[in-house]
Parts: C-alpha cells; sequence; structure tokens
C-alpha cells in the first residue's frame, strides 16, 4: 500500500470560528447590540460558504459582504438569514440580490435611481451609509439630505425599505485616535438627520471589530466583526484577551532537505550566506501561493517542534528554511512545516508573520490560495 501523498494546504477550524462569533456576541449583547460576521473576500481566505455557515451555526443574525456576486453566491449555496453588501459599480446587477432579499447599500441618488429601476418587482431592501471621516464609500455630509430624501421618497412609492444606516471607523485600531470621537459624533449626527427625514431603520451600525472590542458606544445596534471572527486581534497588543482562536493553519510537507557549506548562498540575489555548515529544507510553496515575498530573511516557521528561520528570498513556488547543525537534526523530507497557526504549540501565528513583512495579519489570511487545498475541521464542518 502506497504512503498517502500530503499536500500543501489551508486547515480553517470551523469550530473556531463558530466559538469566536460566540465571544463577540456576548461581548456586545449587555449593549444591545449583536454581530454582524464579514465574510467578503472569500471569508477573509478561509472559505465563504463554510465561514458564513459556521457563523450561523453560532447565532449570527446578519452576514456581510462586499459584493453581489458573493451575496448571491451564498444564497445559492442555500443562506437565508440578513446580509448585507456594500461595494458596487456602475451596471452592477442590483436585481440579483434584491430578489434574493439581500440588503444593499447607497451611497448617492444615483446609485438610489438605479436600484429604483431594478425594484420591479420585489421591494428592495436598503442602507444609507455616510462617510463620517474615512473619505472612502459613503454619501458625503454636504449630500447626505438629498440622499435622505430620495430615500424617503422610494419609501413613501413602496420601492423599497430603508433597513439601516451605517458607516465605518478609519482608526478603531488606535483608540485614542481623535478621529473616532469624530466620527462617532458625526455618525449620530446623520442619524439624527434620518430621522428628521421620516426615516427609522431596523439597525445603525458603526463599529468593525476593533471598534466592537475597544469603543463601546459605537455598538449601536450591530457591529460588524470580520477578522476577529477568524481569530486575529483587531488591534494586537492594544485589544484586552478575549479568547479569541485563530482558525486558519498553514501547512506543506519538506520538498527536500540538504547540508550546505559554511560560505554557501541562497535563493535569488543571495541575500543569505550560510556562516557555518548547517542543513536546510525546500518549502514547495512560494508568493504564486500567496507566501509573501517580504518574508525572506525575516519570517520563521514550525518543524518537528522548533521554530526555523527562513533564508533567502521567497520564490514564486518554493523557499528555504534552516534546519540548523546537520548533526542535531533528523528532520526529513515529507516532515510537515507550519508556516502559521493558532499559535498554541508555539508555532508562529499569522501576526507573527504579519510583523515579519511590515503588513496586517487581514494580508496574510486572505492572500493564502493559489494552489494551496483548504480543509475543514471541526463539527462545524
Amino acid at each position: 500500500m502506497s504512503a498517502e501523498v500530503r499536500r500543501p494546504e489551508i486547515v480553517v477550524d470551523l469550530d473556531a470560528i463558530r466559538r469566536n462569533v460566540g465571544i463577540l456576541r456576548d461581548l456586545v449583547a449587555p449593549d444591545g447590540a449583536d454581530v454582524m460576521v464579514v465574510v467578503k473576500a472569500d471569508g477573509y481566505g478561509h472559505g465563504l460558504v463554510e465561514s458564513a455557515a459556521a457563523a450561523r451555526g453560532a447565532g449570527a443574525p446578519w452576514l456581510g459582504v462586499a459584493t453581489i456576486d458573493e451575496a448571491v453566491r451564498l444564497r445559492v449555496a442555500g443562506d437565508t438569514g440578513r446580509m448585507l453588501c456594500w461595494l458596487n459599480t456602475p451596471g452592477d446587477d442590483w436585481a440579483a440580490a434584491i430578489e434574493r432579499d439581500v440588503d444593499v447599500t447607497a451611497y448617492t441618488v444615483a446609485e438610489l435611481d438605479a436600484i429604483r429601476d431594478a425594484a420591479t418587482g420585489t421591494p428592495a431592501r436598503v442602507q444609507l451609509k455616510i462617510d463620517t471621516g474615512l473619505s472612502r464609500g459613503g454619501s458625503t455630509t454636504d449630500l447626505w439630505p438629498d440622499l435622505l430624501e430620495a430615500a424617503r421618497a422610494g419609501e413613501e412609492d413602496g420601492v423599497w425599505r430603508v433597513t439601516g444606516i451605517w458607516s465605518h471607523f478609519a482608526c478603531s485600531d488606535e483608540p485614542d485616535h481623535p478621529a473616532n470621537t469624530a466620527q462617532e459624533r458625526a455618525f449620530r449626527e446623520a442619524l439624527a438627520g434620518a430621522e428628521a427625514a421620516g426615516l427609522h431603520p431596523e439597525v445603525r451600525h458603526l463599529a468593525n471589530s476593533a471598534g466592537a472590542v475597544l469603543r463601546p458606544s459605537s455598538r449601536f445596534d450591530l457591529v460588524r466583526c470580520g477578522i476577529a471572527a477568524y481569530g486575529l486581534d483587531p488591534a494586537p497588543g492594544i485589544s484586552p484577551d478575549l479568547g479569541l482562536e485563530p482558525a486558519m493553519t498553514v501547512t506543506a510537507p519538506l520538498a527536500l532537505t540538504k547540508d550546505l557549506r559554511a560560505g554557501a548562498s541562497i535563493s535569488y540575489g543571495h541575500t543569505w550566506t550560510a556562516t557555518t555548515e548547517t542543513c536546510v529544507g525546500l518549502v514547495p510553496l512560494g508568493y504564486g501561493d500567496g507566501v509573501p515575498r517580504h518574508a525572506g530573511n525575516t519570517a520563521e516557521v514550525w518543524v518537528d517542534g522548533k521554530r526555523r528561520p527562513v533564508r533567502g528570498r521567497i520564490c514564486m513556488d518554493q523557499f528555504v528554511i534552516d534546519l540548523g547543525d546537520p548533526g542535531s537534526t533528523d528532520v526529513a523530507p515529507g516532515d510537515e512545516v507550519v508556516l502559521f497557526g493558532s499559535g498554541a504549540s508555539g508555532e508562529p501565528t499569522a501576526d507573527d508573520w504579519a510583523r515579519a513583512c511590515g503588513t496586517i495579519h487581514y494580508e496574510i489570511v486572505t492572500r493564502m490560495g493559489g494552489r494551496l487545498t483548504r480543509r475543514y475541521t471541526g463539527a462545524a464542518r
């Protein structure tokens, strides 16, 4: 009988996602809020449909996605709960969302006009976004009264129901940043304007993961939790320990081991040179699979109970790790390499990789893919 063939893979613990969502729901419940779990970008690299199911299993009443295509995919997969999408471009198929009972977001009167044209049968569920200082999507404060007037007119005509009003923090992972107070104040003013215009939304939401954890006054009716639902700290070094558990582990089998003499240099550009004799291992993953090129000579992996440094540049398909003195290691081809995981056994985490690469853990987990397969564990699967 042939030995089991091991492949590089992303392992996602769906029970961890479910537990994380439960922790976040318990955190905000005393303020009368609940959680929208954000599953955009293929569930932050964890799998759109699978992550959504785990979130629903934890009782999440809302899901959040960026695009109509993501929303439709979830509906086709069988999700029937409340769902919001918010990123649209001219020509998008608004009707595909409206007909599937997905809440859509309008930033402008022009978008409301497009929604009106699309809502030929089923009344739309529309949420309005106000730009309170991120200067990205959302209505400007100058144009907010016009948007409210048009939104109210659509309600009176029976074209849609305004179900929500929301905005998004720019600096919530910096709790002392003055922008947070300014944005919350601007949001409350926008809500007052909506009430004066005769709009009474079901939900008001401002806080993302960091805001939900660090700024209770911003919780309103909903908090939108993305990165925290996947077990990663939304404000590393600042957030209290909530017991969140990273859900993603990335592994690969060693493809090769070999001894190098002192003076041998590794990978393109010879950016690392051995000062003593050492044993190295070849990991069959690279930037074609989402491994950041910036991890060269900075990140570590976990092999045989120890952290091992990456040596030389990350290539498209492979990179090299240092296993140490040839006489002190019995690591062999086929042994498991953990790039990052929960950290429970001492292995690097996505946050460790982010620091090594000068980026954020959001980027680390969402970019993993390429030729990697994805495997799910836990009862929630």
